[in-house]
């Protein structure tokens, strides 16, 4: 019996990919010379939830909240972070913006 091997990553490799892949996407507006949109303050990022992709600019400090994390867990395993389309967040708009108010 072969023991296969696991291709996840640690969780701070994770979240330093979702960093940097987060920051230079979404709605192609206005961007610095370091690629990251202008309408992300430093210390936030993007990611979009539901079936429209809304598209919500949140604090790097909710990548700690055990809710939160449920959430990444979740969308790695729906879409996978090796992608084109930002991160997802496999969440009604309606309930993620609930969870986000109880975060604030």
């Amino acid at each position: 019996m072969a023991i296969k091997k696991s291709n996840k990553l640690p969780q701070t490799e994770v979240i330093k990919q979702i960093l940097k892949r987060c920051s230079s996407f979404g709605k192609r507006q206005s961007y610095y010379e370091e690629g990251l949109p202008e309408d992300v303050p430093k210390g936030h990022f993007a990611v979009y939830v539901g079936e429209n992709r809304t598209r919500y600019i949140i604090p790097i400090s909710w990548l700690a909240h055990p809710q939160f994390q449920s959430l990444l867990q979740r969308a790695e395993e729906e879409f996978g972070f090796n992608h084109d389309m930002g991160l997802t967040i496999p969440c009604d708009e309606v309930v993620f913006e609930s969870l986000i108010s109880l975060m604030r």
